[in-house]
């Protein structure tokens, strides 16, 4: 960490107190003092709501901090606190330079007044004269791109004009330091691209940047760092990944669920219990891959990452995979246009209902390339597997469309309980793939669209 900080957090704490009934909160504010006074112990009416508590950390001068969690863990009170617009219970905040915001949907703006004369107001309130506004104001009219709306009531305007107004306010004046809370998930995709080109500006001009969002792509691809918080505490500070991973462990209840070691522990004793019990396991439904059925075999094979992520409640266990591309079994590295074979074996330790299969690949950043699974697919031949103590095989098929580079696969079984999707057994970033560079369609981004041009006329 840098010894000069923009943000520096330490042993942050927010209580609110909370009232059963009206009368308490009249009782608090008369009794304690009376009791004091006749040296009687002191009574509290309230119970303490800890919103936040013991939260450090440090934001660097041009850093891209994410801030993650669930629903109430905390994350808008941490904004408001470094704002300064809530008072932190305990703990210590310094930040150095301005402060920039955008915490609610055209917070600061009168809608009674123009765009245009929020635009002023804003910019008077976050210290900047009539003369830099003016210098600064077609920029931010650009930026923003509401048209004639500039000399509306900001009352008529539509919540993404609103955000997009605030937004050109805000990032405009090149803050020091710049906190958006869910602001860009108002506006349309256009918008959303413009905005998180100019977060990449700022920050290479030294702004240092807090980014709330439930979305972890956009942790992963824009933050160098991440913030993980979960019923007011800090779970986890670090590379955006690692918290990202963690945070869908909280989000799909990792809490409630096995570890690794566990799951492996529970595939083994079902196949002995299934011995002892005279009943040999089902074979492996494909055994021209010499897939495993009944142990875990997973991290022998070649192109296993051993850095994978591995969750799930115990009820499955995904045991094996084979990777082949024309013939060749587990390539170190594979050419474009290739078709891929990528089967996995699944041990069911318990009946499971209508489970889902599905894949992921991912660049070595973490953002998501494609994705499918059984049930997106209306596949219901493993819709209908999950007997207990069974052994399936499962088998994609599909070409090899991505640009040169590190990609890394993910593998998981599922199942939904009402309107929730319980992991059985995911294994992320569990096969590594390299894709060799080249090949006789040239392209640049991620993935080979299949562009052709057809044809090229002068027009007289």
């Amino acid at each position: 960490m840098s010894s000069d900080p923009s943000i520096k957090v330490q042993g942050l704490g927010k209580s609110y107190h909370t009232y059963g009934r009206p009368q308490d909160r009249l009782k608090q504010s008369i009794y304690p003092r009376i009791q004091r006074a006749l040296h009687r112990p002191v009574r509290q009416y309230f119970r303490e709501f800890w919103a936040l508590r013991d939260i450090s950390f440090e934001v660097d001068r041009g850093e891209t901090v994410g801030v993650i969690g669930r629903n109430g863990s905390g994350k808008s009170t941490l904004l408001h606190l470094i704002c300064g617009t809530l008072n932190p219970s305990s703990g210590s905040i310094q930040t150095r330079g301005r402060i920039a915001a955008l915490l609610e949907l055209g917070s600061g703006f009168n809608p009674e007044f123009t765009g245009r004369e929020n635009i002023y107001m804003n910019a008077m309130l976050l210290g900047l004269s009539t003369a830099e506004t003016d210098a600064c104001y077609d920029d931010i009219v650009g930026f923003a791109d509401i048209g004639d709306f500039i000399d509306q009531p900001v009352k008529t305007y539509s919540s993404g004009m609103t955000i997009r107004l605030a937004f050109a306010v805000q990032a405009q004046i090149r803050p020091d330091i710049l906190i958006v809370d869910e602001a860009l998930s108002v506006g349309d995709a256009k918008f959303q691209a413009k905005c998180f080109e100019r977060l990449r500006q700022l920050k290479d001009n030294g702004t240092s940047i807090l980014l709330v969002t439930h979305s972890s792509e956009q942790i992963v691809a824009h933050c160098s760092r991440a913030l993980l918080l979960d019923h007011g505490e800090q779970v986890l500070m670090g590379e955006p990944r690692a918290v990202v991973n963690r945070y869908l462990d909280l989000l799909f209840g990792q809490d409630k669920a096995a570890p690794p070691a566990a799951v492996a522990e529970e595939s083994r004793q079902a196949v002995q219990e299934t011995g002892q019990a005279g009943a040999a396991p089902p074979a492996v439904a494909e055994p021209a891959y010499r897939l495993s059925g009944h142990d875990d075999l997973f991290a022998t094979r070649p192109g296993y990452n051993p850095h994978e992520y591995r969750w799930g409640d115990g009820s499955v266990s995904i045991l094996d995979y084979y990777l082949g591309v024309n013939g060749r079994d587990y390539p170190s590295s594979i050419a474009p246009s290739r078709r891929i074979v990528l089967a996995v074996s699944v041990k069911f330790l318990a009946t499971v209902v209508r489970p889902i299969l599905g894949i992921t690949i991912k660049t070595k950043e973490g953002v998501t390339v494609y994705g499918t699974n059984t049930e997106i697919l209306g596949d219901r031949r493993f819709r209908n597997a999950g007997r207990q103590h069974s052994s399936v095989c499962a088998e994609f098929e599909f070409d090899c469309r991505l640009a040169g580079g590190d990609y890394f696969v993910s593998v998981g079984v599922a199942k939904r309980h009402g309107e929730d999707v319980i992991p059985l057994d995911r294994r992320y970033d569990a096969i590594h793939l390299h894709v060799q560079p080249g090949g006789k369609d040239a392209f640049f981004g991620l993935a080979d669209m299949g562009l052709r041009i057809n044809a090229i006329q002068e027009k007289a």
